[in-house]
């Protein structure tokens, strides 16, 4: 810097006042004798010359957060580990959980006419009360039964019916109780409307979907699941109603035949399964859940997404 080079010199006092001092904009016009617009211009100078430079540093736990994803796609045996950058959150689920939800159903390129299978739980039905992307034509189908459950997380059919309203999609409604009587079960097995969602499962192309966690440390438990059983005791968790023991395998237990869901066989079909499921509490449920195949993508967030590294990874060395 010289006094021959007066540009320089005026574009280091003002980055010097801006970036170094604190000061507005417009207190280094007034302060150096010049136009606002003069002083945006000497401070792009002075970053264009080197004088200043700016380092854009990711938000705590970002820098690794892509190396994470990989190794727990690996892990886990799936598609995908999508992480939530977001530290706070300004929805009850944190927005960009919410956003990478979004994103994942986007990359499904789901067209109209083509199916989705929603599951039931309280992470969906928070998902159900946020901005979600337009999928005008999509038919939406619930994967269980649920009238009988007084939590609106259990309640299907509004599930079905707030996430058509939000996407654009066309609803359809599944009339019946996660666990009916044995005379109504038989009843709904030759009911039409019964046997029309059941095709809708055999030929989803998406769902997305909960992971419930162990039955054990949950507040609520839909209607009709003996939770002192012991397979239920043993359960890591349901995707769908279908608890899953911690090493994979399903979970059966008296009168489990009559639960109103889609069938295993189907919901392990479908070609595009999205879960969705934060709360370190989830950790066992979701990889007993990836263990089963229940999914294929897996939206998370960083606590989770680390108590998961903690279980599956190897420490680092």
């Amino acid at each position: 810097m010289t006094a021959a080079d007066p540009r320089l010199q005026l574009a280091f006092e003002a980055a010097e006042a801006y970036y170094t001092h604190g000061r507005t904009q417009a207190d280094v016009a007034q302060h150096l004798g010049v136009s606002r617009p003069t002083v945006s211009r000497l401070l792009e100078e002075a970053r264009r010359s080197g004088m200043v430079t700016i380092t854009v540093t990711p938000p705590p736990g970002g820098a690794g957060l892509q190396a994470l994803s990989a190794e727990l796609t690996q892990a886990l045996g799936v598609r995908s580990v999508r992480i939530s950058s977001g530290g706070g959150r300004e929805t009850s689920l944190g927005a960009a959980l919410v956003q990478q939800t979004s994103q994942a159903l986007l990359d499904y390129r789901l067209r109209p006419g083509d199916v989705l299978v929603v599951a039931s739980g309280r992470t969906v039905y928070e998902l159900s009360l946020e901005k979600l992307p337009q999928l005008p034509g999509l038919v939406l189908v619930p994967g269980v039964g649920g009238q009988a459950d007084p939590e609106p997380w259990f309640q299907t059919n509004e599930l079905v019916r707030t996430l058509a309203h939000k996407t654009g999609g066309s609803p359809r409604f599944l009339f019946a109780e996660a666990k009916p009587s044995p005379a109504l079960y038989e009843a709904l097995r030759t009911d039409p409307s019964f046997r029309s969602i059941q095709q809708l499962w055999a030929g989803a192309s998406a769902a997305i979907l909960g992971i419930g966690a162990p039955p054990r440390t949950r507040s609520s438990v839909t209607s009709g699941i003996p939770v002192d059983d012991p397979a239920v005791l043993t359960a890591a968790g349901d995707v769908c109603l279908h608890f899953i023991h911690p090493d994979g395998r399903p979970l059966e237990f008296p009168d489990s035949e009559r639960l109103v869901r889609i069938p295993l066989d189907d919901l392990l079909a479908i070609p595009q399964r999205l879960a969705v499921a934060a709360g370190t509490e989830k950790v066992p449920s979701i990889i007993a859940a990836a263990r089963m195949g229940c999914f294929h993508d897996l939206v998370t967030d960083q606590p989770t997404a680390r108590a998961l590294a903690e279980t599956l990874l190897p420490p680092p060395s």
